[in-house]
């Protein structure tokens, strides 16, 4: 390297490490860095170099290969779990593009599944560059020929041969039709937000240079204010069908309400099949996700634990979501809840779930209105990517009356063991009663759809409601069942 290339490496590297560094400080905002495009095209080198001039403490690469352990989860969870927080840098090696593109150069996915990966992608990155995940995207190109001298002279090199892989020189064989399918994927792909850069060359000098350029450029460009209106805020049409809160309010008819002695055998009877079929489904691998939303006081806990009563503890998990952590504010706010998503064969039961945004962080305004408008269609996103998986998703609602739930207050201030359930939120939650049932139907309008709809529980009458929501995750378990036997 001469004396000028040298000079300029040292002066982009400080650049580019004091715009990390500040980055860092700030908080602002995180940087992912996703290399892919063709083999023997100096992508190791570039990485290594890169990695040397970051701040290994703010940088994390990532060249993952599939695991039992992926295929257990949806296809993006094994992203969505590495996401960087806020002040720091990921680097992806193929990631996500890769996955799409080799999966159709290998022919284990057609032209159309291809082109819905690609959709899913786009789906993808929008949700990060609104929560302030910038994205640098390099293709680096070469042609054919060169690529075949490179590896050839990778394989006469005792200092070098043990970098190639079988892979490399599948990869040289496949060359035409990676560089075919790279032109739609970064077309489809490219937007104003996260656009493609491709770069090549015969000098790794001269590409970590322009590598960096673009990474420095996107390090040090504004925030994104994820308050602003965007496209993506725009709602959808309401849904057929929706449960509504206001229109049917719980039943009075204590005709069906079951006493004591039917509703403690009518429970076992239920657990049993409860336990069957939950037996069942971890046999055939089907995770299940279940649900759980409702007005304060209104049973959620109690029916939780009549579902829960049912399972073998080793295949469940109950995630009580309460304010994010200082580390979920650091991170785009589904990040938390796809981390949690079960294994094939295991339950995940919320506690509440990712319909906060669309619920208390909208009527207390914790969220700015592009945010909760906007979580409408990530919502929608997030649960089809569960349903494509496999998953059996169950949503409920447990819903009260304003008269009851004022009961069951007064019942829990006076009774010792129960005052710790009775906090000022509560209470505060009462006071904008009206505003939370606008919200609630909002979101059922949003997001009730005949593939993952909302189940409205009347939760008067306790026994009733538990037996309703579990004799619920019974039918939505067999209806799977028997769909695949």
């Amino acid at each position: 390297m001469d004396e000028d290339n040298a000079m300029k490496s040292e002066n982009l590297r400080y650049q580019l490490l004091a715009a990390q560094l500040e980055m860092a400080k700030s908080e602002n905002r995180a940087v992912v860095l996703l290399i892919s495009g063709q083999t023997a095209s100096y992508m190791h080198p570039l990485l290594n170099m890169i990695n040397h001039w970051l701040e290994n403490r703010r940088t994390e690469v990532h060249a993952l290969e599939y695991s039992s352990e992926d295929a257990k989860r949806p296809l993006l969870w094994r992203y969505w779990r590495r996401i960087p927080a806020r002040g720091t840098i990921g680097v992806f090696v193929h990631g996500w593009y890769g996955d799409a593109l080799f999966a159709r150069v290998e022919r284990r996915i057609g032209a159309g599944a291809f082109e819905d990966r690609l959709a899913m992608i786009r789906d993808f990155e929008a949700e990060l560059a609104a929560e302030n995940v910038a994205l640098v995207k390099i293709w680096l190109d070469i042609d054919r020929k060169t690529q075949g001298q490179r590896l050839a002279a990778m394989q006469k090199d005792p200092n070098r041969a043990w970098q190639l892989e079988p892979s490399d020189w599948q990869r040289h064989l496949q060359h035409p039709l990676i560089s075919a399918l790279g032109k739609p994927l970064r077309k489809a792909t490219g937007t104003d937000e996260s656009p493609w850069h491709c770069i090549a060359g015969d000098d790794p000098q001269d590409l970590i240079h322009q590598l960096a350029m673009q990474l420095l450029d996107t390090a040090t460009q504004p925030s994104v204010d994820p308050e602003a209106p965007r496209a993506s805020c725009q709602l959808a049409p309401d849904a057929r069908g929706a449960p509504s809160v206001r229109a049917s309010h719980p039943e009075k008819n204590a005709s069906d309400r079951p006493d004591k002695a039917d509703y403690k055998q009518r429970l076992v009877e239920q657990q049993a099949r409860l336990s069957h079929n939950s037996r069942e489904a971890a046999r055939r691998g089907i995770p299940v996700v279940l649900v759980f939303e409702g007005h304060d006081a209104a049973g959620k806990g109690g029916s939780i634990h009549r579902v829960t009563s049912a399972l073998d503890a080793r295949r469940y998990r109950v995630h009580s979501i309460a304010a994010p952590s200082d580390e979920e504010l650091a991170h785009p706010w589904m990040w938390r809840f796809w981390r949690r998503l079960p294994m094939d064969g295991r339950f995940a039961i919320f506690d509440r779930s990712w319909y906060g945004r669309v619920l208390v962080e909208r009527v207390e305004e914790l969220s700015a209105p592009a945010q909760w408008r906007r979580a409408y269609g990530e919502i929608r996103h997030f649960e089809q990517h569960l349903l494509e998986h496999g998953a059996v998703l169950g949503k409920f609602f447990l819903s009260i009356s304003k008269d009851e739930q004022l009961k069951r207050f007064e019942a829990r201030a006076n009774t010792p063991h129960k005052q710790h359930k009775l906090t000022e939120e509560d209470w505060r939650n009462r006071a904008r009663w009206d505003d939370y049932e606008v919200a609630i139907d909002d979101m059922f309008a949003q997001t009730h759809r005949p593939h993952a709809p909302w189940s409205l529980i009347a939760c008067d009458d306790k026994r009733k409601a538990r037996l309703e929501v579990i004799e619920r995750v019974n039918a939505l378990l067999e209806h799977r069942l028997e769909s695949e036997p």
